[in-house]
């Protein structure tokens, strides 16, 4: 038996043990992760209460490559620790978002010397679908509510386990791409970037990727769930915001909309809070993540300016608010 054999025979095995099906009658790959860490396998099963299940097989790569050039013992860490941190999410953490934030259920874990399986429920089979590369005002809506309770749930909770500060562009992790940075402004200010949304009084986890592409759909765009945690952790809010914004509109809706938007989150966010019945003063939140917002975006442009500069994100919205941060610091 080949390697590849025997590999198949062990996923075969975590599967039907993990649900108690019978056998696997199909199977169809959902997607393949960034830069051949493995892929994303939709298991369809017979004689079995759950028809169909993911299977996201995490698999360390012989030889590491990255899109735009970023393959290094640093990223391929990063990447490692991300996985790590994505099955201590789902074992911990994920069975408290309910459904206003809902996330895939976790059926098993299995760590493996080359790698991870991880064997969640398949949203498609629970009412979320959907799938969008352009949105309603219904599915933006869909998105900012799940983000709004999300970040109710986790308000003023410690990410043990996670990432100590949440989202895949932060700059500790990303030494490298700030040394290519050669925008002189950006570079000399990330530190400080770095320093107001972290030093803000009200931290919660935050999703870390929240970009359009990780959001299932109900078939009438109402009801939103979210997957790809592997770079959750504690952070301010309006990094998810911020970055799931820039994931959906040009640079011409940004700056039309961003008020209307905000306006919506917030609305929404203190809704949440106050289902939660936590001791949060709602007024400070909300008027100290405003002001955070345009630090939050300027941040993450200071990692595209560096990551790969030219990119579509980096548009005439993402250089304003950059400039009027800039010249506020």
């Amino acid at each position: 038996m080949t390697d590849s054999d025997q590999l198949e025979a062990d996923m075969t095995t975590f599967v039907l043990r993990s649900t108690g099906a019978e056998g696997i009658s199909d199977t169809e790959i959902v997607q393949s992760l960034w830069s051949g860490y493995g892929q994303i396998v939709r298991c369809h099963l017979t004689r079995s209460v759950i028809s169909s299940v993911i299977l996201k097989h995490v698999r360390w790569p012989v030889e590491q490559a990255h899109k735009y050039g970023w393959a290094s013992d640093r990223s391929h860490q990063r990447k490692q620790t991300s996985y790590q941190v994505e099955t201590v999410w789902y074992q911990r953490y994920a069975t408290r978002c309910l459904d206003a934030c809902r996330v895939p259920n976790c059926l098993a874990v299995e760590h493996r010397p080359d790698g991870v399986l991880l064997l969640l429920e398949d949203l498609d089979s629970a009412g979320f679908a959907g799938r969008r590369h352009s949105v309603r005002d219904t599915e933006v809506d869909a998105c900012l509510t799940w983000l709004a309770n999300f970040h109710a749930t986790f308000m003023e909770e410690r990410p043990d386990g996670l990432w100590t500060v949440g989202t895949y562009w932060h700059l500790a992790t990303r030494p490298d791409e700030l040394q290519a940075l050669e925008d002189s402004r950006l570079k000399v200010a990330a530190a400080e970037l770095d320093r107001r949304l972290s030093d803000s009084p009200f931290q919660t986890f935050v999703h870390g990727d929240a970009k359009l592409a990780n959001f299932c759909f109900s078939a009438n765009g109402e009801t939103a769930a979210a997957v790809d945690f592997q770079y959750v952790g504690g952070g301010c809010g309006m990094k998810d915001v911020a970055y799931f914004i820039s994931s959906c509109f040009n640079e011409d809706e940004c700056a039309s909309r961003e008020a209307n938007l905000l306006d919506r989150y917030f609305e929404r966010l203190r809704d949440a809070l106050r289902l939660t019945g936590k001791d949060i003063n709602i007024r400070e939140l909300e008027a100290n993540w405003r002001e955070l917002y345009p630090v939050a975006w300027t941040d993450f442009f200071r990692f595209l300016q560096g990551w790969s500069p030219g990119h579509w994100k980096a548009h005439r919205y993402s250089k304003q608010l950059a400039e009027e941060v800039l010249n506020s610091l």
